[in-house]
């Protein structure tokens, strides 16, 4: 078996203290994100590790994994932890218990979530969670929390508009414990959360709650907490390693104080299967190696340039990450008395004409835009604002019958959820339905209006909910409704279905009807192809199988992205 890189114990000439040396490109990257306070040895092929029992157990914990040769065998015996110490979670939990959380937690776990909570107390909380939404992983992790003797201070990372929930959450499933570890019965956990990007000294909470994207401002602040816990909820956001925000987590996560590390999604994939390396590279650094072993094994690289898990690697990825990182249930596995999800595509009357038209501008200034660009960035950039034209376009041809649509659904006297893309669009549907008194779910409303929102909503105050497809998406409860509509279609599989499981997830007692509205004669139809093959992609890593759609015209109901060129002559 060919060598990972070598191993040797040596007096280092620059410390003058004895150290442990690494050498192997492979070898070395592993070692630079496991352990930060090594330095480089004489060459950038080497690495020197100081010598104390942390960074011992993290050499031991690459060995369990990769072949390093030791060269020093007999300080390395002395040294490296006894084999009677169990490694954690080193192989596959074939059987999960149904435990019970500490007392801490306040509240009823069903079954499978004390088996999630069992996994991550197996997994030492360096887990991903990737049950489909609405099976309760914020709760699970709060039981986690309450479990674990030394979990606070906790840092709690999510979208801007799940952060009140956050603090909601906590507030109703946890106690107080204070410093001695006495439960307060009558107390909840102190929090706080950070909406300011201004350094400033932020304070003593157990715990901390912020954005993705004020991260990075806030870096500094943070890392001065000594937070034991990070959280990183709707952990799809760090699916890109080339961002503020994932470069923040990564420093904060290999703090010296941070014990443990949970992602929560039920899309952590959200267009290809790569995207699952740089999550688990948070929660598991080198789990799957650095990103270019990963997809030298994996993956191909497509024509633009973008790595695709080849099809039959899908399901050993699959295996990799359940064996040492994920957990990931369907509602149909777990929750039997949840009742089932049908989609139906709808083709509708579009406003041809008007469509046409737009289309010719559309063109127009696209290949101005063309002529006129002086770099590729200029380039990519008009025809991202042409796409995005042509879909705002679509939407607005579909608007009239949409809006009877909408309107024969609601004669039944049923609460309906309808998402669209653009603000234009929201705007034109929640005056042409006033007459319904709709609430609203849009990007940059405040957490206390959005929430009153939500619970006009839920408590039947009002029977329709518009809503965006980014903004309400995420971290909100609407199985008040059976039925949704997709007035638009958004770039990505997994929007739609986070937004379709905003309906089907626990509390839900009736069949979820989904309607994709389809304009006849837009480029509605020609979106359907790539992300058919990215659905499939996706569901092999995650599930196993490929989700059952009937035929491939209905896996085309989750539509995503506008074809590699705009067919409008």
């Amino acid at each position: 078996m060919k060598k990972f890189g070598t191993l040797e114990y040596v007096l280092d000439q620059y410390s003058k203290t004895w150290s442990w040396k690494v050498t192997g490109d492979r070898a070395v990257s592993m070692i630079s994100k496991l352990i930060p306070q090594s330095w480089y040895g004489e060459t950038e092929n080497e690495a020197i590790v100081p010598d104390n029992t942390k960074n011992i157990q993290q050499i031991k914990w690459i060995l369990d994994r990769y072949p390093l040769e030791v060269l020093s065998k007999s300080a390395w015996q002395r040294k490296a932890p006894k084999s009677q110490t169990k490694k954690k979670f080193s192989s596959k939990i074939e059987k999960l218990e149904r435990v019970k959380p500490g007392e801490q937690f306040r509240g009823k776990l069903l079954n499978f979530q004390k088996e999630g909570l069992d996994f991550l107390l197996k997994s030492s909380g360096n887990a991903l969670l990737a049950d489909e939404m609405g099976l309760g992983k914020t709760v699970e992790t709060l039981a986690y929390l309450a479990s674990e003797k030394q979990a606070y201070p906790a840092l709690v990372i999510a979208p801007l508009v799940t952060l009140t929930n956050w603090q909601r959450e906590i507030a109703k499933f946890l106690k107080r414990k204070s410093r001695n570890g006495r439960i307060v019965e009558n107390d909840i956990p102190s929090s706080t959360i950070i909406r300011k990007g201004k350094a400033a000294e932020i304070g003593k909470y157990d715990f901390y709650i912020i954005n993705y994207e004020l991260l990075y401002k806030r870096l500094d602040d943070l890392l001065k907490l000594d937070v034991k816990t990070i959280v990183c909820d709707e952990v799809q956001n760090l699916r890109s390693k080339t961002t503020k925000k994932y470069d923040a987590v990564k420093k904060l996560t290999a703090h010296e104080s941070v014990k443990f590390r949970i992602g929560l999604s039920g899309t952590p994939i959200y267009n290809r299967g790569s995207e699952i390396w740089p999550i688990v590279d948070i929660l598991r650094p080198g789990l799957l190696g650095n990103f270019t072993e990963f997809c030298e094994y994996f993956c191909y690289v497509n024509e633009k340039g973008k790595a695709i898990v080849l099809e039959n690697k899908r399901e050993s990825l699959r295996k990799q990450l359940q064996k040492y990182v994920m957990l990931r249930r369907k509602k149909s596995d777990v929750l039997k008395e949840l009742k089932d999800k049908v989609r139906y595509k709808e083709v509708i009357d579009a406003d041809r004409n008007y469509y046409v038209n737009e289309l010719g501008k559309i063109w127009e200034k696209f290949e101005k835009e063309q002529k006129d660009a002086e770099t590729k960035f200029d380039k990519s950039s008009s025809y991202q604002r042409a796409i995005q034209s042509e879909r705002q376009a679509a939407g607005a041809a579909k608007v009239p019958h949409v809006i009877n649509f909408v309107k024969n659904i609601m004669e039944i006297d049923e609460s309906v959820v309808v998402f669209c893309h653009h603000r234009a669009i929201h705007q034109l549907l929640h005056e042409n339905l006033s007459e319904f008194s709709p609430v609203s779910i849009i990007g940059g409303q405040s957490d206390k209006f959005r929430q009153e929102q939500i619970d006009m909503f839920q408590s039947g105050q009002s029977k329709l909910m518009i809503a965006g497809l980014r903004a309400g998406n995420v971290g909100i409860n609407l199985t008040r409704a059976k039925y949704v509509i997709f007035a638009e279609l958004d770039w990505s599989p997994a929007i739609h279905r986070q937004a379709e499981d905003r309906l089907h997830r626990i509390g839900q007692k009736n069949t979820v009807f989904a309607y994709y509205l389809i304009g006849n004669g837009t480029l509605d139809d020609h979106v359907a192809d790539i992300l058919v093959d990215k659905s499939y992609e996706i569901d092999s890593i995650m599930d196993g199988v490929n989700e059952d759609f009937e035929n491939k015209e209905k896996a085309g109901l989750i539509l995503a992205q506008i074809h590699d060129k705009i067919i409008i002559k």
